[in-house]
């Protein structure tokens, strides 16, 4: 397959995508919902003939906890997506409004941006995700996934597009790229794509952003910390701590670092320590750390580790300020968490941490568009620009300004014939 003229007919169907209404774009998704649970069987036997030939490659057991696709993960993608039906058209708001003189209106209204491309590894549950958020917000989507779960994959997006088409969404609303060639293909379509959002490792992001004009929306990392503060609670601080590391690791916004006060250490790390290794964790800390519990002994800058694996490091620091200062050393600007009881330190926490999601005690496993009502999510930002955390529907549209007038031109005002008055209309 050519890749650029295919996505060169995608650009000039995009105008079309933007231009349909929510109820034609949300039928389309509920029949995207129904056509996966009717072929379950189908995309079922796709996945394990996928997992059978990872397992055969040697894939990590972190890895393939991802390229899984059972009922578990059908059930949640469709209840994703019956929840993205319900949210608000993301389209077509009025941002602004404002009267610049008498008979001249100009508006700022929301729309997509354009042609997505999204390159994403392992999960086969992010196609779906992403194609329903493509869908809702009007965009069409160019859509790589891993060759892990190529088989899933093309059962996945065959079946989705064939409903939204038949639903009356334009030909071009969807595309995928099948052979890891077409990547570079791709990230050389600077003047038909318009956003690229990477999804995978460090290295794998960093490649895709130093091999494209086209600008690009992502994370790299995702090395999540938690904080005890010496005024925590015990009985909320383990429960948040053991979720936060265990509940999914293989997940980015699993806690990699604990950070620990050391008024509370020598009472608090023993009880985390007994809580983490029950629940299969292996504990590194620094060598302070190791005087007080059972752990391995690790460097200073092996702080940076990403493990997306049942393994923990743990320092311990003076104060809030130390802790702060670590994170935004040693952190990816993901996740991070305080346990604390004073309020005004996790106020302090909040402010100083430069982070796209700050928490005060709750596991950093919330940082996820369905958790935070968005239906879904096409990734994490950790950038600063556009869209920040959970990428959902909000993060997919940019915006236009309507500018209205009765025959009003510049040069009146720029004789001083006429002035303009600027005043603010109600939205």
């Amino acid at each position: 397959m050519d890749i650029r003229s295919e996505v060169k007919k995608m650009k000039e169907d995009s105008p079309q995508m933007a231009a349909l209404s929510i109820e034609v774009r949300n039928q389309a998704l509920l029949a995207a919902a129904e056509a996966l649970l009717n072929a379950r069987e189908e995309i079922f036997k796709a996945n394990e003939e996928d997992m059978e030939a990872a397992r055969e490659a040697g894939i990590p057991q972190a890895v393939m906890k991802r390229l899984k696709f059972d009922q578990h993960k059908l059930e949640d993608v469709i209840q994703g997506i019956r929840e993205l039906v319900k949210l608000k058209d993301p389209l077509a708001k009025v941002q602004m409004a404002r009267e610049l003189d008498q008979g001249l209106r100009l508006y700022r209204i929301s729309c997509p941006i354009g042609v997505i491309g999204i390159i994403f590894e392992a999960r086969p549950d992010a196609l779906v995700q992403i194609s329903a958020l493509c869908i809702k917000s009007g965009n069409c989507a160019v859509l790589k996934g891993g060759k892990e779960t190529a088989r899933t994959n093309k059962v996945l997006f065959d079946l989705i597009y064939q409903a939204v088409t038949k639903a009356g969404l334009p030909k071009g609303c969807m595309l995928q790229a099948e052979q890891h060639q077409e990547i570079d293909q791709l990230l050389d379509c600077h003047d038909c794509v318009d956003l690229l959002i990477p999804r995978g490792s460090n290295a794998f992001v960093q490649y895709i952003m130093n091999h494209t004009k086209i600008p690009v929306m992502g994370h790299a990392d995702g090395i999540c910390h938690i904080y005890v503060d010496e005024e925590y609670d015990k009985e909320k601080a383990i429960p948040v701590l053991v979720d936060a590391k265990t509940q999914y690791t293989a997940a980015c916004n699993a806690t990699e670092t604990l950070l620990v006060n050391r008024r509370i250490a020598a009472e608090f790390l023993p009880m985390a320590a007994q809580a983490l290794t029950g629940a299969g964790v292996k504990l590194r800390g620094t060598e302070e750390v190791s005087r007080i519990i059972d752990c391995e002994i690790m460097g200073e800058e092996e702080f940076h580790t990403e493990y997306l694996d049942l393994v923990l490091s743990i320092k311990l620091v003076d104060s809030l300020e130390e802790a702060v200062q670590h994170i935004n050393t040693y952190g990816s600007h993901h996740t991070d968490c305080i346990i604390t009881e004073n309020p005004e330190h996790g106020e302090k926490f909040m402010q100083l941490v430069d982070s796209a999601g700050v928490y005060q005690n709750c596991s950093t496993r919330f940082a996820d568009g369905f958790r935070y009502g968005f239906g879904a999510e096409v990734g994490i930002s950790t950038g600063k620009i556009h869209a920040r955390g959970p990428v959902g529907l909000e993060g997919l549209v940019t915006y236009k300004y309507r500018l209205f007038g009765e025959g009003h031109i510049v040069e009146d005002y720029a004789s001083g014939k006429r002035n303009f008055s600027f005043r603010d209309l109600q939205v």
